[in-house]
């Protein structure tokens, strides 16, 4: 450090005793770190970049000879070294903020087309299971999609998956699980039950996505129609998934199913008092208050319920005793009233 010390003084006497580079009047007090000009303001300084085009900043990469290096210019070149190894790796590490897109190429091409056949396809990040699953291309040479296609049949209890091309009809597609002869023996056996069922008593359904949560509709399809024309206009996740219903199980696909994990809301207040009678609706202020004064979310025990049933019956007998009080004092002075008529009629 003492080294240091002295040749920062030895550097401040040098350009004391040198005058400005710039003006030629003053004494230096500045050297330009790229250049080495000397200049003793700031005005100076302005001009000096102004008139030779000077950055000043330092040339980090300028030779040194090695009498003149130092440990400062040991830690310079370190700090340097250390920089340009942040600067190379920074895009390895930013690789996903300078990417156009998130999906792959192929993922692009197949949304694209899709779009093309009308068919809104949502892609799904890679680390959903149902992206890792579809196998949906777009094939170039035959300028077509192929689905990765998902039959489910509820009533066998059985799921197939395949690739299809997006023009093959719909009862082909079917035909090639539950034909009599044709299809394959052991998914023939598999789904016996759609085998021996004509297939003009089947129904095709799929899910129609991004419905509120406590909903649940199915699109019925065409078995008549090829897959891309039933998916046009409907809204795809990833791959589309096919229920394959048996006539008389269709009631519950072509109606909306409430979600069951969602409870409905109770009744409210206000509905039950409209059908309640009226002698019902007035309740006594203390049974009011003493629900007042229990939080939301608070539970009563079995004993206060029990005090406040008592209470209410006392207060319900208390009503029914002070409504009988006062029909009979107004019938005493209904008999009250009329002696007084007959007394004035016999005066009279």
């Amino acid at each position: 450090m003492d080294a240091l010390e002295e040749e920062r003084r030895g550097l401040k006497r040098k350009l004391s005793l040198t005058s400005c580079d710039v003006c030629e009047a003053e004494e230096a007090k500045y050297r330009c770190p790229s250049c080495l000009k000397c200049s003793c303001s700031l005005s100076c300084v302005k001009r000096h970049k102004l008139r030779s085009g000077c950055s000043g900043v330092r040339d980090r990469t300028a030779f040194l000879p090695v009498s003149r290096f130092s440990d400062l210019d040991l830690l310079n070149d370190y700090r340097f070294l250390e920089e340009t190894g942040r600067v190379a790796d920074r895009p390895n590490r930013d690789a996903l903020l300078h990417t156009r897109s998130r999906h792959s190429f192929g993922a692009m091409l197949l949304l694209r087309n899709a779009k093309a056949a009308k068919v809104n396809l949502k892609i799904l990040p890679k680390s959903f299971s149902r992206r890792r699953e579809n196998t949906s291309i777009y094939n170039k040479t035959e300028r077509k999609l192929y689905w990765h296609l998902k039959l489910v049949f509820p009533q066998s209890n059985a799921e197939y998956t395949d690739r299809v091309p997006e023009d093959r009809v719909l009862e082909k597609i079917l035909s090639d699980y539950i034909h009599p002869t044709e299809s394959d023996p052991v998914k023939r056996q598999n789904l016996k039950m759609y085998v021996l069922t004509p297939i003009d008593q089947l129904s095709v359904f799929m899910k129609s996505e991004q419905r509120q949560p406590n909903s649940l509709k199915y699109h019925e399809l065409d078995l008549k129609k090829s897959l891309r024309e039933n998916l046009m206009f409907k809204t795809v996740v990833e791959y589309p998934e096919l229920h394959v219903v048996v006539e008389g199980h269709c009631e519950e696909y072509r109606t909306r199913i409430p979600d069951r994990s969602i409870i409905s809301p109770r009744p409210s207040s206000s509905s039950e008092a409209q059908g309640a009678p009226e002698s019902q609706t007035a309740r006594p202020g203390k049974e009011t208050t003493a629900q007042s004064e229990l939080e939301e979310g608070e539970i009563q025990s079995e004993d206060e319920e029990e005090e406040e049933e008592e209470d209410v019956k006392d207060d319900d007998q208390n009503a029914i005793g002070n409504v009988s009080c006062s029909v009979s004092h107004d019938h005493d002075h209904d008999d009250d009233g009329g002696d007084d008529h007959e007394d004035e009629g016999g005066t009279s």
